[in-house]
């Protein structure tokens, strides 16, 4: 093949893996030309109102889907946790990369941890998830909207909007901001978990086998092992931006760790669990998570959780 193109949002994290996924390409066929086609999604343009009274994760990728379809690029390059569980017809997700640092960061001028945030504090985020984790360690806390892409969440704690933010460290370290405010303090999976896919990058591709092939090139086995883990669990549960959910599997090479949460976005209310299998039983570790947690009374509560943040909490 002479030519690949990839289309890509316009964020700077957007691009950054873009680039990333570009040259690994490069290097492994030296002879194909690889071509970044540049797009805004109805996710990067609507700012001023929460994901989940939008549409949720499909936001930020139906236009590279579209132009996928039409021919005009091959693959798309998205942050896993952005990539829905369904595909449109004619299109597959291709690859899964290596993982980056899976934890979410709690980015502060003055505090360096969650404990050390006073009383009342102003925190943002965006995420349900995120809300009802810290809500859960720190009820006493003021959560507000934020929105925008890295750079723009890191100005708006800068000019003083919020005493922290809370962003995944993956996007940090890609960016290479860690130095940009005065701490970043990764948070331990154990106080909060990870969203289904965080720190790995999904290739979606159109599902043609020769560029099925050469992007075969990018999968890492830990990381297609912990994320099928994640996505079977959340399609199970069928939970999306609309709901506060969490899950993280990581594999150690013998050993597959899983730890999810499910509960309400004010942090009234959650469910937490913690299974454990060998690689060999991947393929049915996320169902039976689910299960578990469908057992723990998870549908109910996540019925509840959804109307709370289409009603009340957004």
């Amino acid at each position: 093949m002479k030519k690949l193109i990839i289309a890509t949002r316009k964020s700077k994290l957007a691009l950054w893996q873009s680039e990333h996924i570009k040259a690994r390409l490069e290097e492994a066929y030296p002879g194909m030309e690889v071509e970044l086609l540049e797009m805004s999604t109805k996710g990067d343009k609507i700012l001023d109102t929460p994901l989940a009274k939008i549409g949720g994760k499909g936001l930020f990728t139906k236009e590279l889907e579209d132009a996928m379809l039409e021919g005009k690029a091959h693959i798309a390059v998205h942050s896993l946790k952005d990539v829905p569980m369904e595909f449109p017809q004619g299109l597959v997700l291709g690859a899964i990369t290596k993982r980056e640092d899976v934890r979410d960061a709690l980015l502060s001028e003055q505090y360096e941890s969650i404990e050390a945030l006073p009383q009342n504090a102003v925190v943002g985020t965006t995420s349900l998830r995120r809300r009802m984790q810290i809500l859960l360690l720190r009820p006493d806390l003021t959560i507000k909207n934020l929105r925008g892409n890295v750079n723009t969440r890191i100005r708006k704690l800068k000019e003083g909007e919020f005493d922290a933010i809370i962003l995944a460290s993956a996007g940090i370290n890609r960016l290479g901001l860690q130095n940009e405010v005065k701490y970043a303090t990764p948070i331990d999976v154990t106080d909060m978990i990870p969203a289904m896919g965080q720190a790995a990058l999904g290739i979606e591709t159109i599902d043609d086998s020769k560029i099925l092939e050469i992007i075969s090139v990018l999968n890492d086995e830990n990381a297609l092992i912990e994320t099928t883990v994640e996505r079977d669990f959340v399609t199970i549960l069928e939970g999306g931006c609309q709901v506060p959910i969490g899950v993280n599997a990581k594999f150690d090479g013998e050993t597959i760790t899983a730890r999810c949460c499910i509960g309400m976005p004010d942090g009234t209310d959650m469910i937490k669990e913690k299974k454990y299998c060998s690689k060999s039983a991947y393929q049915q570790m996320g169902k039976e998570l689910a299960d578990i947690m469908i057992e723990s009374g998870a549908v109910k509560l996540l019925k509840r959780a959804e109307e709370m943040a289409l009603n009340e909490v957004l």
